[in-house]
């Protein structure tokens, strides 16, 4: 697996834990030095370790707010 980077700019909400100690976690992530986006995923203690995720752009951000706003 090719190596990668990331820094947590912004911790904005913990959605959900369990008895392991992993968070679901909504933040903004810089991924490779490039500019942060949102992303959606499980996190591990110490955000050492993390699961598969979802990360969304700006646009992408608000389509998916202006979707559930509307539900």
């Amino acid at each position: 697996m090719s190596e990668f980077s990331y820094e947590i700019v912004e911790e904005i909400s913990v959605l959900s834990s369990n008895a392991k100690g992993w968070q679901k976690e909504l933040n903004l992530v810089s991924w490779n030095g490039r500019p942060p986006k949102f992303d959606l995923r499980d996190w591990g203690p110490n955000h050492e370790k993390m699961g598969k995720g979802v990360t969304l752009t700006n646009e992408e951000f608000a389509a998916l707010k202006e979707i559930i706003t509307r539900m």
